[in-house]
């Protein structure tokens, strides 16, 4: 974590959160806090609870039960005087295709009902670097600029509280990377983000993470504190005979992880001696070559993934 940030107040304090819908309990007992200014990532398998979580974190939707507070608000009484004062993006983009971004914006301020629009939609466009397209359509933008516009929707009313749910999907890398500066900017201004994300790259770039699989918070921390956590020891296998390998990986002794990483097998125990042991019998007189390699982020998923089938199915 930057810095300082240890020192900074807790934006959001609870515990004990739990939400039901039916006979699902999607949201089992979580705990959390996240600090002013953090980036705090969600990571885990779709329908793990993450959309939800952070939406009853945000005032979006009320716990079933849990204490807490968000922005010094009651999670549980006051979830509409929170949800004021936070920017919501939405992994689809939301905006209207045959408004310009000017007049998207405009719109939007309109239903916050916010005084001197004009100098708020201003803002917006020059802050994000939109001014230059102010009476292009937003449906005839790149899904890069669409991302921009979605988030200059968000941050008109100036919330402290910034909720992003899969916010680059679809976008190219250059516009996933200046979207991540942005973000890092805002958190420098003292916004509190919470980004729920599947690529790696992008939970790398979070002060800290949290990973929920099925309702249950699993693991959280920074990056180097969840990897660690895990236990894991790896092996990278390479060669020119990789094709097929990983499933007579999978049964060896001590062996918990193989995953693929281009043209090299990423192989995890949390015994290394078994594990080494193991890989060196195995790779015996066959052109292959192994490594010691630091367990990754990725290879943390991939093994908390593993050990958390989903209840909802069978």
């Amino acid at each position: 974590m930057e810095a300082g940030m240890n020192d900074s107040p807790l934006v959001i304090d609870v515990t004990g959160i739990n939400k039901h819908f039916g006979d699902k309990h999607v949201v089992k007992d979580l705990a959390l806090q996240v600090r002013q200014g953090e980036i705090f990532g969600f990571l885990g398998p779709n329908g793990s609870g993450k959309t939800t979580s952070i939406r009853m974190l945000c005032g979006l939707l009320t716990p079933d039960s849990g204490q807490g507070t968000c922005l010094g608000l009651d999670v549980l009484r006051e979830s509409a005087a929170i949800k004021r004062q936070v920017g919501y993006m939405t992994q689809k983009f939301s905006l209207w295709d045959d408004l310009t971004i000017g007049e998207n914006l405009d719109f939007v301020a309109r239903m916050f009902g916010m005084e001197r629009r004009r100098e708020a939609v201003d803002r917006a466009l020059e802050e994000l670097g939109l001014a230059g397209r102010r009476s292009q359509l937003a449906g005839t933008l790149s899904g890069g600029w669409k991302q921009r516009l979605a988030l200059a929707s968000c941050l008109l009313h100036r919330p402290r509280l910034l909720l992003l749910d899969e916010p680059t999907a679809g976008v190219d890398p250059k516009a996933r990377r200046d979207f991540w500066e942005e973000i890092h900017r805002l958190s420098a201004a003292g916004i509190t983000v919470l980004v729920s994300t599947h690529y790696m790259d992008e939970a790398e770039r979070c002060h800290r993470l949290a990973y929920i699989a099925y309702g249950t918070l699993l693991a959280s921390g920074t990056a180097e504190q969840v990897v660690a956590a895990q236990g894991l020891h790896t092996r990278e296998i390479s060669g020119a005979s990789l094709h097929g390998l990983g499933e007579a990986l999978r049964g060896l002794p001590g062996v918990d992880l193989v995953a693929s990483f281009g043209n090299v097998l990423h192989v995890s125990g949390r015994d290394e001696a078994r594990l080494q042991a193991s890989l060196e019998a195995f790779l015996q007189g066959k052109p292959l070559e192994m490594a010691v390699v630091p367990a990754s982020l990725e290879d943390a998923f991939i093994h908390l993934m593993q050990g958390s089938p989903d209840p909802f199915q069978g």
